[in-house]
């Protein structure tokens, strides 16, 4: 099946725009199309399967996690009253989108679009966690420039795991979605159309909501958001998240590090056919989507009172003090 996604996506000569960026930050590394969509041509293959085209790296080990076979992951937003949206997905297509303007640096994209029809305008922001070398922020705002209040507003956003080095054979874990209202509905289909309104099923069973280490299959995740009603001239942002870290323990460290409140893991099997923790593990979340934050960020190191850092100087007064007159001891005998 994700040959025949790649098959079409290629024939109708939709990814790998000419300004579309391969960008990291020395860790984690993202392939961003020009409409905000991850998955473009690179050229350097990944270490098991030998595919140069980029979706989402980690470098220490040049795993590639989705842009096998299948150019699956995607985005799209709609407006619920009137049905109007606009989606990018390189395989599972593309609509209803004008580029307003697409920029980048070695570490950095932003994607603006319009959506045809409507008010909205949503751009992209693609830059470095500064909370954690293990993650990349996207930082989305949808606008209504429109004149015509939006009392539906729809998110979709869609990731196909494809996780090196058991390529197409993943454990998947969702985490945060009974805690999120605005999640209308979580799956582990990675092959949705990431049109807000399109049709929805599982892969497998369990696949629905909540759910841990779920596979191994050839799966992913997508999300569909409702945020509400958006007035001309407001906006809503909110955060997602995509990484990488050496291990699953890792990986939820930096999850706790940004606060996040609604994710995916996305990880290899092991030689026992169980999640390989200790391994590689992908990184798919979300932040400031109405939700409550599920992975308790790291403790702070307390400080030490004033009057340790006094008695801890005097310690080292009395040490010093001593030394010099053993030394004096030792000249004089």
């Amino acid at each position: 099946m994700k040959q025949f996604f790649l098959a079409l996506a290629l024939s109708s000569g939709v990814p790998f725009a000419a300004n579309a960026a391969v960008i990291d930050n020395g860790v984690i590394q993202l392939g961003v199309d020009r409409l905000g969509q991850l998955n473009v041509d690179g050229d350097v293959p990944s270490p098991v399967t030998g595919t140069t085209a980029v979706g989402l790296r980690y470098l220490p080990s040049g795993f590639e996690a989705t842009s096998h076979g299948c150019l699956c992951e995607g985005w799209g937003v709609g407006i619920g009253e009137t049905g109007q949206s606009g989606y990018a997905n390189n395989s599972l297509g593309i609509s209803g989108l004008t580029l307003v303007s697409f920029t980048s640096t070695a570490s950095t994209a932003a994607s603006i679009v319009s959506v045809n029809g409507t008010g909205l305008v949503v751009t992209h922001s693609f830059a470095p966690a500064s909370e954690t070398v293990n993650l990349y922020r996207v930082n989305v705002k949808i606008e209504n420039t429109g004149m015509i209040d939006i009392s539906d507003l729809r998110y979709t956003r869609t990731f196909d795991w494809d996780v090196e080095p058991t390529t197409f054979n993943e454990y998947v874990t969702h985490a945060g979605v009974a805690t999120t209202p605005s999640v209308l509905r979580a799956d582990n289909n990675g092959f949705s159309d990431s049109n807000p309104f399109g049709f929805r099923s599982t892969i497998g069973a369990g696949g629905l909501g909540d759910f841990a280490d779920l596979g191994p299959l050839d799966h992913g995740s997508n999300f569909d958001f409702g945020f509400g009603g958006l007035k001309t001239g407001e906006a809503y942002t909110f955060d997602i998240f995509y990484g990488a870290a050496g291990s699953k323990a890792s990986a939820l460290a930096a999850l706790g590090s940004v606060g996040a409140e609604l994710y995916s893991l996305g990880q290899s099997v092991n030689a026992a056919g169980r999640p390989a923790d200790d391994m590689t593990t992908f990184i798919f979340a979300f932040k400031g989507v109405g939700g409550e934050v599920i992975v308790p960020p790291p403790p702070a190191p307390i400080p030490l009172p004033a009057t340790a850092f006094m008695l801890l100087a005097g310690i080292g007064m009395i040490s010093s003090f001593r030394l010099r007159r053993n030394k004096l001891q030792v000249m004089r005998s």
